[in-house]
C-alpha cells in the first residue's frame, strides 16, 4: 500500500503583535499573509488581533510540518484557515497539486495565540 508521511508543527505568538492600530484591514502586510476570506472573518471580530494571531500560528505551523513533505514552501497567503459550519477551523491549501491532509488545533488566552497541526502526504 502506500505509505503515510506524517509530520506536526506548532507555533505560539504574543496577541499583542498584531494588536497595532497600522494593522488597518487593507493594509499590505495583512494581504501579504492572509486571504480576503480570512481578513473578513477576524475584522467581523471585536477583538481581531487574537484571531489574526491565532491563524498566522496556523500558517506557521503548517509551513513547519509541510517543510519535510513538500519540496517547495508554500506562502502564507497559500495557506488559507476557514471554520466549518461547526465552528471548527480547517486549512484550505491553495496552489498545491500534492494531496495532503491536515488536522488542525488552534486556540488562545489573554496575551497568546497557539496552533498545532499533524499534516498526512497521502
Amino acid at each position: 500500500g502506500k505509505t503515510k508521511m506524517q509530520q506536526v508543527g506548532v507555533d505560539i505568538e504574543e496577541i499583542s503583535r498584531f494588536e497595532n492600530k497600522t494593522l488597518e484591514k487593507d493594509s499590505h502586510f495583512l494581504h501579504k499573509i492572509y486571504t480576503k476570506n480570512e481578513l473578513d472573518y477576524c475584522f467581523s471580530n471585536a477583538q481581531p488581533a487574537r484571531h489574526l494571531a491565532a491563524r498566522f500560528c496556523a500558517k506557521e505551523a503548517v509551513v513547519k510540518a509541510l517543510s519535510n513533505i513538500l519540496n517547495k514552501n508554500l506562502s502564507y497567503s497559500q495557506i488559507e484557515i476557514l471554520r466549518k459550519e461547526n465552528g471548527s477551523p480547517y486549512v484550505n491549501l491553495i496552489g498545491c497539486e500534492e494531496n495532503i491532509e491536515i488536522a488542525l488545533s488552534m486556540s488562545h488566552d489573554k496575551d497568546k495565540a497557539i496552533a498545532f497541526v499533524i499534516a498526512n502526504k497521502i
